[in-house]
């Protein structure tokens, strides 16, 4: 079938909750995607930063094969032979001493959200049920009815309250205002370290370090979400370690799978972790063989191919070309890594018409809170992939 033909079927039959473009893709492969129509396009949105390996890595396209013909499910009633060692791996990777695998990023957000009031209650010894967790403007966790109720985007919630109580929201990046917030039942600051979905929005530097400080001396848990920052999009292994903290817990997901199975996980000191027992918290798929067998794989990957390394040095690169451009729709060009934001001015006309018009030439990228377009392509791309991209780019800003 044509891409028309698709898009017709799934406007009739599939809930209109996303404004996708209208291009209908059916194959993909490193940094490339083809269409249902025969063209061929770059992606420069990795869905979300989920496929930071490429697509169809050929070594996790092999372990899901191998692993699939072997186990994929027991749920945790049983142990299974996977699971273990991506702790391992994860714990030995990361610096954490713990962690709990989840399937998507919203429930590891979850998870967090439980393990730090529990801790509130059991370690800190906040009052019972009077915990609470400060977050940031513009903040964007996930879409579960808990999570969207402390968002600020009122599209995230309209229609969907009420909500549950305990966050409270201070303006991202000023240290003055999460200070003001803090009250004895403080039990932990959530935070992403750069906010992808709020625009590519970058705290001034040393902001992370002065929360951590400020956590150390209240006795408040220091949680950082890094789902679509981290695992090597932001030049880092993480984005926080562009900044000297050691946060109490970390959110992972995405890349976690390199775009092949949804694997999240929350990785915690010891102390945090430890709140939970047995019945407290769960998943039937968390934590399966086939999403831990990818998961190892994709991990490897990062490391074996230098990705973070890569993404720091490619990103560089890319943020001084498209700084180059001379355009009167440009207001700011942004960003850490590969993770990169073009802002665009109000009377541009909003992002959308842009992504359109970089569809049109081949070019797939999205557009996020109307005025910016979000660039974050696999990490796996070459500097002469983003020397085409950038001549796309460019051609539509100065049109």
């Amino acid at each position: 079938m044509d891409s028309q033909t698709l898009i017709q079927i799934e406007e009739q039959f599939g809930a209109h909750n996303y404004f996708p473009l209208d291009v209908v893709i059916h194959r993909g492969a490193g940094v490339w995607l083809h269409d249902v129509d025969g063209a061929k396009y770059m992606d420069f949105l990795s869905a979300y930063s989920a496929v930071n390996q490429g697509h169809c890595h050929p070594r996790l396209v092999a372990r899901m094969r191998e692993q699939c013909e072997k186990l994929t499910l027991t749920s945790r009633a049983f142990r299974n032979d996977q699971f273990p060692l991506l702790l391992q791996e994860l714990c030995e990777l990361s610096g954490f001493d713990r962690a709990l695998l989840m399937n998507s990023g919203a429930e590891a957000v979850e998870t967090a959200i439980k393990a730090a009031r529990k801790w509130g209650y059991t370690v800190k010894g906040v009052e019972a049920e009077r915990a609470d967790i400060i977050v940031g403007t513009n903040n964007f966790h996930g879409r579960t009815t808990t999570i969207v109720g402390f968002s600020t985007e009122e599209q995230y919630k309209e229609g969907f309250g009420p909500f549950a109580p305990g966050f409270v929201t201070v303006e991202y990046g000023d240290i003055a205002a999460l200070k003001n917030a803090i009250s004895p039942n403080t039990a932990a600051v959530l935070l992403e370290p750069i906010q992808g979905e709020g625009g590519i929005i970058i705290p001034p530097h040393g902001y992370l370090e002065a929360i951590q400080a400020m956590c150390r001396q209240e006795d408040i848990l220091f949680i950082l979400d890094e789902i679509q920052s981290g695992l090597g999009r932001c030049g880092k292994l993480f984005a926080f370690q562009h900044e000297n903290v050691e946060p109490d817990g970390v959110i992972i997901g995405k890349a976690l799978s390199g775009g092949f199975y949804p694997v999240s996980a929350f990785l915690a000191r010891e102390s945090v972790m430890d709140v939970f027992k047995p019945g407290d918290h769960g998943s039937t798929f968390g934590g399966n063989p086939l999403a831990c067998a990818v998961a190892r794989e994709a991990l490897k990957i990062l490391v074996d191919e230098h990705l973070a390394e890569r993404s720091f040095e490619l990103g560089r690169y890319f943020l001084d070309k498209l700084n180059s451009i001379t355009s009167p729709h440009i207001k700011e060009v942004r960003g850490i890594g590969l993770m990169i934001g073009i802002e665009l001015k109000p009377e541009a006309g909003g992002a959308r018409r842009f992504c359109e018009a970089l569809m049109r030439e081949g070019l797939l990228c999205k557009e996020t809170h109307e005025t910016v377009i979000r660039f974050t392509p696999p990490l796996v791309i070459h500097k002469n992939d983003l020397d085409w991209a950038f001549a796309k780019i460019k051609k539509v800003m100065q049109e």
